[in-house]
């Protein structure tokens, strides 16, 4: 019994000390993990957990490998070649009346050789090898543009959740409002003060407002749930995010489209046509040599044994043999050569259409974010103006109802005001920031990646 006990002590102190997740900040609340989280970290989670970055990087590693394959093609070719044969009927010649044995009934044959092949000059090689550096920097550029997506995504995810978690926060405060205003209007009502119509629309309005806050309640599960798939986290982590989109009000800054490092130069899409039409120029050069002729050495050692009796080997009496030899080939005539050559400039004619169309794309999207942002910044303006005279209504609103100048429905009225003006605030501020994402995406910032 003392023995179970220790190892059921030893096996629950393994399991406290083992974290449940590996990101930093992290308590507990009951079975959950509660993950305390900024943009930062999200993303810093997202790059090291997310799959995708993991299937990009293992692909960078296969054009690794492939680019070995292309240069140990210059590298010898050695081999161990042997065999026995055993001769039941020799063949026999005819010639003239004569006849000649091609060998001797009954007997076993015994051949060993080492063979060595080593390409002198194989141009197909050589270019093949520079084809597959720029394999590998198009792989590498593919990753960073998974990359740069994952980013994109968490970002606006990250925001997006924000957004969620504010506008509940809002109908929070607009339930609390309502019903405090629904109390006030039913004791009047019961005391006689005032008719059983206030007495409804009070009801109504806050029922309507709890509607819309399960309602938000549930976009914010939806947008936290997204985010945590996007982080690569398990669904028993709870995140928090300490922030609001009220904080980055004063962040808020005009796209200037004039702006140097606004061109298009690191566009991920941009820079994998300038490598594909690298690789293609390389791959016409590459058909090329189709048309060039190859030189190889060979080198052969050979033991041979002839006639034998028995299947003894090492009774046999061997002798050796070695030549060497130089072989070239050289092309006259493939048809093949010449088509595959017509495909090659097709090809580069369509990456130059495709690329000048995703170019006038991609700067139409620079401007139009770069619109949205500004549109943005000044309806953050505006709305929060809005909110400060909303409020302002709302009170006067009470007050009147409350000396009884007034009445429900301009209370009402009133809150539903402030509570869009709350909401439309928050909006304008997010739609600022995924602009800001989108166009940071599209120019190619990777300042999470350096």
């Amino acid at each position: 019994m003392k023995t179970i006990g220790n190892k059921l002590l030893i096996f629950m102190a393994l399991v406290i000390s083992t974290p449940a997740i590996h990101a930093q900040d992290s308590d507990k609340d009951g079975d959950k993990v509660i993950l305390e989280l900024t943009l930062d970290k999200a993303i810093e989670i997202a790059l090291s957990e997310n799959p995708t970055i993991k299937v990009a990087d293992k692909d960078v590693e296969l054009k690794n490998i492939a680019d070995k394959e292309a240069w140990q093609s210059l590298l010898p070719d050695v081999s161990i070649n042997g065999g026995m044969t055993h001769t039941l009927l020799a063949a026999e010649m005819k010639l003239n009346g004569n006849s000649f044995k091609m060998g001797k009934d009954g007997t076993a044959t015994g051949s060993a050789a080492l063979n060595v092949n080593i390409p002198i000059f194989a141009p197909a090689v050589y270019k093949t090898m520079k084809l597959t550096k720029t394999d590998i920097e198009l792989a590498l550029e593919k990753a960073r543009s998974s990359r740069l997506d994952l980013i994109n995504q968490v970002t606006k995810a990250y925001y997006q959740t924000m957004l969620a978690q504010d506008s509940y926060n809002v109908m929070q405060q607009s339930l609390k409002t309502s019903e405090e205003n629904y109390n006030v209007v039913k004791q009047k009502y019961e005391f006689g003060a005032v008719s059983e119509f206030d007495a409804l629309t009070a009801e109504v309005q806050m029922r309507n407002t709890r509607s819309s806050m399960v309602s938000t309640k549930n976009g914010l599960t939806l947008a936290a749930l997204q985010l945590k798939v996007l982080m690569g986290v398990t669904a028993d982590v709870n995140i928090n995010i300490n922030d609001r989109l009220e904080n980055y009000e004063d962040k808020l800054v005009l796209a200037d489209i004039t702006d140097p490092d606004r061109d298009l130069s690191n566009n991920s899409a941009m820079r994998q046509f300038d490598l594909n039409e690298k690789m293609l120029l390389q791959n016409r050069k590459l058909l090329q040599t189709n048309f060039l002729p190859t030189v190889g050495f060979s080198w052969t050692y050979q033991y041979q044994s002839l006639y034998n009796e028995n299947w003894n080997i090492f009774n046999y009496d061997w002798a050796s043999s070695s030549n060497f030899q130089i072989t070239f080939s050289i092309p006259i005539y493939r048809a093949s050569n010449w088509t595959k050559l017509k495909t090659n400039k097709i090809q580069m004619e369509q990456l130059v259409d495709s690329r000048l169309n995703t170019e006038r794309q991609l700067t139409m999207a620079v401007q139009s974010y770069s619109t949205n942002m500004a549109s943005s910044i000044e309806q953050v303006g505006s709305n929060r103006l809005a909110i400060q005279q909303a409020e302002k209504a709302r009170m006067i609103s009470t007050k009147r109802y409350e000396v009884g100048r007034g009445t429900v429905l301009e209370m009402n009225e009133s809150e539903v005001a402030l509570t869009q003006s709350k909401l439309t605030y928050n909006q304008s501020i997010y739609d600022y920031l995924i602009n800001k994402a989108d166009l940071d995406y599209t120019l190619g910032k990777d300042t999470y990646l350096r």
